[in-house]
């Protein structure tokens, strides 16, 4: 028996969540239910997170959370609990499964089916900005080992519990080597513990246009999360069921569970709300606790239905439905096919009863870090690079040259090309002179020269070698 968090949210939260609880229990899922309540009433209450500090401890303690839809009131100064919840408990994955249910949803890919893992925490949207000139705003983009690896991992065992063939690694490390390149490197590495599994590599442009033209060759894609929000995007509107999918959110503590749409309050009460997207959350839950033969049970009813036409009112059409029903009649329809499976659409099948192996990230032994250099960022108006050259040149000391200025990426000097544009951002990269170290005195001295000489210095960046690597990028041109 497995104790979970139950939120029944605002709007069409409680009918959909009553339905689904109703389901999954009639299949005989093992569950005690502790019921906690967020969202708008808490909101209005004074309450700016939507959430008391009760509810994070009875979440905290369960670990599985079954979280409805909230309305966030209008206005500012409420924080968005979705986001809140993510950070908070550390939940590095976004789950979301694209699959198409044609010809009883409109689609032109009608065998698509594939599950989107999307890391969850860093890459651009750890949101740290800063303009650094009057033209340039840099956003830092932070990709980690621990992270690249609990997302990798995780999207095989996804796959391995799934009884799914392939998993499909999307990264941009023609052009970001060092980050996505570490991204790249990782699903390697991970990759080769997946005998079983076939695995493969794409560039997130291409690969991008494949799932819009040619879905069907994808089954487990797993990215960044810049990547995996847009074409999780991308792969829920063209199933054409983005009301009809669920979104795992998993943590290496807790894990969260929902549907992707709203909390639709225009509807709300009426009887007529479709609980299909929250009950395939349901089912994701169920699979990553280990009841897997109930969610194969659950799903596999919850598609003969579809199949059956029996259909609430979003998803109803004449040519293809049977019958309009209510929430409430779609979750007795589902309840009385449990046991069953669906002769059109594809029937499921998970390993039985099989938990995840998600490990903790253990660290790895420190590589031997030495200092091999500094890029010193200048804001400088003008627009000849061998002026700023000059200028740069002056602060040299100590076996501590000039060897190169960027201007976005580009090398403008030495040997740059007069056609490049420029704007007022600077790097200028110092090294040692050969046979010679660069310690951080060095970089301090060079510091104390640019104030000296009046040049705006706006951030600067230690380059190391990791285990004799370079840990840096080169610079475009050279």
């Amino acid at each position: 028996m497995k104790r979970i968090t139950v939120a029944k949210g605002d709007g069409i939260g409680p009918e959909i969540m009553d339905a689904t609880l109703k389901i999954i229990l009639a299949a005989g899922a093992e569950l005690e239910i502790d019921e906690i309540e967020i969202g708008e009433k808490v909101y209005l209450s004074g309450n700016t997170s939507g959430i008391s500090s009760e509810s994070w401890d009875i979440i905290r303690r369960n670990k599985i959370f079954l979280k409805a839809p909230i309305t966030t009131p209008q206005g500012g100064g409420y924080k968005s609990l979705n986001v809140t919840t993510r950070k908070f408990l550390g939940l590095y994955a976004n789950v979301r499964p694209c699959t198409s249910l044609h010809p009883f949803v409109s689609t032109k890919h009608p065998v698509m089916d594939m599950v989107i893992v999307r890391e969850n925490e860093e890459d651009l949207y750890a949101g740290i900005e800063h303009q650094q000139t009057d033209e340039v705003i840099q956003c830092l983009k932070l990709i980690s080992r621990p992270g690249c690896e609990k997302i990798v991992r995780y999207a095989f065992e996804y796959a391995k519990q799934q009884n799914r063939k392939k998993v499909t690694c999307f990264s941009k490390d023609n052009i970001m080597k060092q980050t996505d390149g570490l991204f790249h490197q990782v699903f390697n590495e991970i990759a080769k513990e997946y005998p079983e599994i076939e695995n493969e590599h794409w560039i997130v442009d291409i690969g991008a246009a494949k799932v819009a033209d040619t879905p069907e060759d994808f089954d487990v894609i797993v990215m960044p999360n810049l990547y995996g929000d847009i074409i999780s995007d991308i792969a829920a509107q063209i199933t054409g069921s983005v009301g009809l999918a669920g979104s795992a959110n998993i943590g290496e503590e807790c894990s969260m569970f929902e549907a992707i749409h709203g909390s639709a309050p225009t509807i709300a009460g009426q009887n007529v709300a479709n609980p299909s997207g929250l009950l395939q959350g349901a089912v994701m839950m169920l699979n990553h606790i280990g009841q897997t033969e109930v969610a194969e049970k659950i799903q596999n009813a919850w598609l003969k239905t579809l199949e059956d036409g029996i259909h609430t009112q979003d998803i109803y059409k004449e040519s293809t439905s049977k019958q309009k029903v209510g929430t409430k009649e779609f979750a007795d329809a589902v309840i009385a096919n449990l046991g069953q499976k669906p002769a059109q659409l594809k029937p499921v099948s998970y390993a039985n009863n099989t938990v995840m192996n998600l490990p903790k990230y253990q660290r790895k032994p420190s590589a031997k870090k030495e200092l091999a250099g500094v890029d010193v960022f200048v804001h400088w108006s003008g627009t000849n690079p061998d002026e700023l050259a000059d200028k740069m040149k002056s602060i040299e000391s100590d076996g501590i040259n000039l060897s190169m200025i960027t201007n976005r990426g580009i090398k403008v000097w030495p040997d740059g090309f007069k056609e490049t544009f420029c704007t007022d951002h600077w790097r200028c990269r110092f090294k040692p002179s050969e046979n010679q170290k660069i310690q951080k005195e060095h970089v301090i001295k060079l510091l104390q020269n640019a104030l000296h000489e009046i040049i705006d210095v706006v951030k600067t960046e230690n380059l190391y070698d990791f285990d004799g690597k370079a840990g840096y990028s080169l610079g475009q041109g050279q």
